[in-house]
């Protein structure tokens, strides 16, 4: 059942007042394709904007914490963990946002929007060594807590 609109079929936002608080958290992750030349100045740090891989850390925590300003009907939320990890391999960053509060919504958004910000921060910072990067892949791997208890993406191998 769909409970984010009214019984006239306008979005609202959901009650969640008389829901029980409890731990949640999400983990999403998602990947930037670049060039070899890119993803070396990544690796190396030599990149002209400076250290992308920690700017884009600290962009995709930000932009978690606020991902009730950006997404129209989420909640706002306490976070009491957000970290955001990264994997290089061939022509690829692998991002991945661990989110985790003590409330009565979950964070799957807050994980979503700070993997998608760390990656756009990355696509910003080497957009000269390489216009034609793509992003993609963005999904939740997993999250617990809440009514409808844990979830795993099928196939993730965390």
């Amino acid at each position: 059942m769909l409970n984010h609109f009214d019984a006239a079929g306008k979005a609202v936002m959901v009650d969640i007042s008389e829901k029980e608080s409890s731990s949640r958290t999400a983990v999403a992750t998602g990947e930037i394709c670049l060039s070899r030349e890119a993803l070396a100045a990544v690796r190396e740090g030599t990149a002209a904007k400076g250290d992308v891989l920690g700017v884009a850390r600290v962009a995709g925590i930000l932009a978690a914490k606020r991902a009730w300003e950006l997404i129209p009907m989420c909640h706002p939320l306490m976070l009491t963990h957000c970290a955001l990890a990264f994997e290089l391999e061939d022509r690829v960053v692998r991002a991945v946002c661990t989110v985790k509060t003590q409330g009565k919504t979950g964070v799957e958004m807050e994980a979503l929007t700070g993997v998608s910000a760390a990656l756009l921060t990355i696509y910003d910072m080497c957009k000269v060594l390489d216009p034609t990067m793509k992003i993609g892949g963005i999904h939740l791997l997993e999250k617990s807590g809440g009514k409808s208890g844990p979830y795993r993406a099928l196939g993730e191998g965390r």
